[in-house]
């Protein structure tokens, strides 16, 4: 199977390799780039209060790194987390911030953003909450903590961005009709939206019944089907390994 893997540049590497080794061809082309925030003053002003916090929320890989950057800067060290109980998103992320030296409290045992939620119900009412993201994300984890009575500060730690590198060698693999992807992977929202925008509908229009579609979650599918696309793959665990998985199912 030809597999096209858009992944950001620097992270590519576990889900190409554990495709090559089930003896995919990997094409790299990333649909996503991961940049800083314009100003990192929000972000700043909020580490610098950790004592003010008694709840940190970290959603991704890319947020994990981004934080600690400028715990670096700022010379801030694990005794001012310590106080803080820690949540995330997935097993990745988790082991990001144990790398570390800190515990996390939550994991939630499906990787979104509402069983985020849904693991915190009963611990977060009148708690203060720092939530480092993207600059672009969906509002679930703020919006329904805040509900539940929390009072919740979202600050930016990094934005992402359509690599428009990718546009000319997207758009000349989708022109080969016989050289296209048999499977084209997405791990997040993000991936699908800058993939539309590199390909073009035009490209995708001609060829897109060709391709299957797979993506990491029920998020990324559910942003698929408002895109009109169809994920065809899905994976059953919210994570890397469950896509390699679940691609490696559809392929017998």
């Amino acid at each position: 199977m030809r597999i096209l893997v858009g992944r950001a540049a620097h992270q590519a590497g576990a889900l190409s390799s554990g495709l090559r080794k089930l003896g995919a061809e990997v094409i790299e082309i990333p649909f996503i780039e991961i940049h800083k925030p314009r100003s990192f003053r929000p972000l700043d002003s909020a580490l610098r209060s950790l004592s003010e916090y008694e709840w940190l929320i970290l959603t991704s890989v890319n947020g994990v790194d981004a934080v600690w950057s400028r715990v670096r800067k700022l010379r801030l060290n694990q005794t001012d987390f310590r106080h803080l109980k820690i949540a995330t998103i997935g097993p990745a992320t988790q082991k990001a911030i144990e790398d570390h030296g800190l515990n996390v409290d939550v994991v939630p045992e499906k990787y979104v953003a509402e069983s985020v939620v849904k693991s915190l119900r009963s611990l977060i009412a009148g708690k203060r909450v720092l939530l480092a993201r993207a600059k672009v994300a969906r509002d679930v984890i703020p919006r329904e903590l805040r509900k539940l009575g929390a009072k919740v500060d979202v600050v930016e730690a990094y934005e992402t961005v359509v690599p428009k590198t990718s546009r000319i060698r997207l758009r000349k693999l989708l022109s080969d009709g016989n050289g296209l992807p048999d499977v084209v992977t997405f791990t997040s929202s993000s991936t699908v939206r800058n993939f539309i925008a590199l390909a073009g509908e035009e490209k995708l229009g001609r060829h897109v019944r060709k391709i299957k579609m797979a993506s990491i979650g029920p998020v990324t599918s559910a942003t698929l089907r408002e895109c009109g696309l169809s994920p065809n793959i899905e994976a059953k665990a919210f994570t890397i390994p469950g896509l390699i998985r679940a691609i490696a199912a559809k392929s017998r």
